[in-house]
């Protein structure tokens, strides 16, 4: 139903989106609302609709459509229980005098936690990931208090949409949710430049992410130092904290620094060559909501191997090379069986993952919003 009470009938929705946190660095989640957001905001307009983004006390940090507008205002990106409280405030403000306008939103989108406590229109949620759960070394105090906070966002949202199938059943799971509540929108990779392959007899693992904990990277030092024979690796991503300090020690302890390049940050024109020159790329994550790195490397043609959590292996496929994230010796076995990969098997991969578009995924979250605005 919209605003008014009424359903929207033959136009798309107007939708607000609580962009708040999307100044953030470049990663799965920036990539994510980069490629999406655009598209959705064109095919609203296309239908009748509209998109508008709240923008935080800084700005999106990419680019928008004429189609959409932006709306300023002071709400911080941290902490959540700040900016949740401020959140809320400034959606009903922009909800409110859209009404007064004449053009009133049917929709408040959100994709981060926790979600506003009183919005004057029906909401929808996007959920990546439950790390907030489901990491091992996630406190039981903070556990508990995030399935209250992940339960009142679900229970509230008209649709609740997840990037993977691996997050959706996790939902179902955990929640007396009605599956068609639960829709997905899954990532994609055809934002990706392929180059020719070229890697030199040198050619490293890599490694593209931020370095965190959650990425499990020191699971490769320690792969690395148990099979000298592996190529050196790169690990390319911003350091997150005190993770790329933390990495380095245990490089050196375990003798391998001069065989660990760290990267660092880098432009996102440079992730084609990064990709053509790698011998193969390695993800040990502990948690992976979707796994946009899996669908590039498989586009680009790299041989991968993929830890067998989350939901690295729904994405990569069944048949990849993989190992349990606390096992360094398997870990380097599947590098080992990543670089002896049949080239055939490889273009099959770049085939499948080809099936993942932007296009598609855009599409599919517009008729999600549809239908949501729509239902009875």
């Amino acid at each position: 139903m919209s605003a008014e009470g009424s359903p929207v009938g033959s136009r798309a929705p107007r939708v607000l989106v609580s962009g708040v946190v999307l100044s953030q660095p470049e990663g799965g989640v920036w990539r994510h609302n980069a490629e999406l957001l655009p598209r959705l905001a064109r095919l609203l307009a296309e239908q009748g609709g509209s998109l508008a983004v709240l923008e935080g006390r800084q700005p999106v940090a990419f680019a928008l459509p004429e189609t959409a507008l932006r709306i300023a205002s002071e709400v911080p990106a941290g902490p959540p229980i700040l900016r949740a409280a401020r959140e809320g405030r400034a959606l009903a403000r922009v909800a409110r005098e859209a009404r007064a306008a004449g053009r009133p939103f049917d929709l408040i989108h959100t994709a981060h936690l926790p979600v506003p406590r009183s919005l004057p229109v029906p909401m929808t949620l996007t959920i990546h990931d439950l790390r907030s759960l489901d990491l091992a070394h996630t406190p039981l105090s903070r556990r508990m208090f995030a399935r209250t906070v992940i339960g009142h966002a679900v229970r509230r949202a008209a649709v609740v949409f997840t990037v993977s199938e691996t997050v959706r059943a996790r939902l179902l799971e955990g929640w007396p949710l009605a599956p068609e509540r639960v829709q997905l929108v899954p990532n994609a990779a055809d934002h990706l430049e392929v180059l020719p392959r070229e890697p030199a007899p040198d050619a490293p693992i890599l490694h593209i992410g931020h370095l965190e904990p959650r990425k499990n990277l020191a699971l490769l030092l320690h792969a690395i130092a148990a099979d000298a024979s592996l190529p050196a690796l790169v690990l390319a991503g911003r350091a997150k904290g005190t993770e790329g300090t933390r990495l380095a020690r245990i490089a050196d302890e375990l003798g391998v620094a001069a065989r660990v390049t760290f990267r660092g940050a880098f432009d996102d024109a440079e992730l084609p060559g990064l990709y053509a020159r790698a011998a193969c790329v390695v993800l040990p994550s502990h948690l992976e909501g979707f796994g946009i790195v899996a669908l590039e490397a498989q586009r680009a043609r790299v041989p991968l191997a993929v830890s067998d959590t989350g939901a690295l292996r729904e994405v990569a496929g069944a048949d990849v090379p993989h190992f349990a994230p606390d096992d360094p010796a398997a870990c380097a076995r599947a590098i080992r069986a990543a670089l002896d990969s049949d080239a055939g098997v490889i273009e099959q991969h770049a085939r499948d993952a080809a099936r993942f578009t932007w296009d598609a995924s855009a599409r599919q979250w517009f008729d999600g919003l549809c239908a949501a605005v729509n239902r009875p």
